[in-house]
C-alpha cells in the first residue's frame, strides 16, 4: 500500500482528476462493429452492431467455464443466426476481445483450451442459453454517457463514492 503522501507528482495529479486510467488495447480496434466488450461477472460480453440495421445492436455473451452463449437484440429479441453453434455476433465479440485483451487473457478468462493456431470460438463447448440483455446494454449506455462528459479535474457526482484520499493499493 502506498499512502497518498508517498505518491509522485504525476500520481498525485492523476488522483485529483475525475478520470480513470484506461488499459490500452493489445492492438488497436475499430469500435464501429463491436463498440463495447468486457470480461466481467464470469462472462465475455459486449454489444455488437447489426450488419443490416444501423438502429439495431446485439448483446452477446459467453460464460466462463461452461461456454454457454447467448445473443439477442437490445430489446431481448433472439438473434436469428444463433443455433446450436455461436452466431457471427459472438464470433465478432471474441475477435474484438482478443484485440482488446489479448488471446491468452481471453482464453484464460473463459477457460478455453485451444492451441496457438486454433480458433477460440471453435474450442467453445457450451450451448445456447437465454440471457437478458439489460445489464450489458445498460453498462454500454453508461460508458457512452461518460464519453460525452467534458474533460475536467472537478469531481463527477456519479463517481464520488471512490475515495479521494487515503491509502491506495
Amino acid at each position: 500500500m502506498v499512502a497518498s503522501g508517498e505518491w509522485g507528482a504525476a500520481e498525485a495529479a492523476w488522483a485529483e482528476r475525475s478520470a480513470v486510467r484506461v488499459v490500452p488495447p493489445v492492438r488497436p480496434r475499430k469500435l464501429a462493429k463491436v463498440p463495447f466488450v468486457e470480461l466481467a461477472d464470469g462472462r465475455l460480453r459486449g454489444v455488437v452492431s447489426s450488419g443490416s440495421d444501423i438502429a439495431r445492436v446485439y448483446v452477446s455473451s459467453i460464460a466462463a467455464r461452461t461456454h454457454d452463449f447467448s445473443c439477442g437484440t437490445n430489446n431481448n429479441r433472439p438473434c436469428g443466426g444463433l443455433s446450436a453453434t455461436p452466431c457471427k455476433h459472438l464470433r465478432a465479440l471474441v475477435d474484438e476481445a482478443v484485440l482488446q485483451y489479448g488471446r491468452d487473457r481471453v482464453a484464460r478468462y473463459l477457460h478455453v483450451t485451444a492451441g496457438e493456431d486454433e480458433d477460440l470460438v471453435r474450442a467453445l463447448r457450451g450451448s445456447r442459453v437465454s440471457a437478458p440483455a439489460a445489464v450489458v446494454f445498460s453498462r454500454f449506455l453508461r460508458h457512452l454517457a461518460y464519453l460525452e462528459l467534458p474533460d475536467t479535474g472537478a469531481p463527477v457526482p456519479e463517481l464520488q463514492w471512490f475515495p479521494a484520499t487515503g491509502a491506495v493499493s
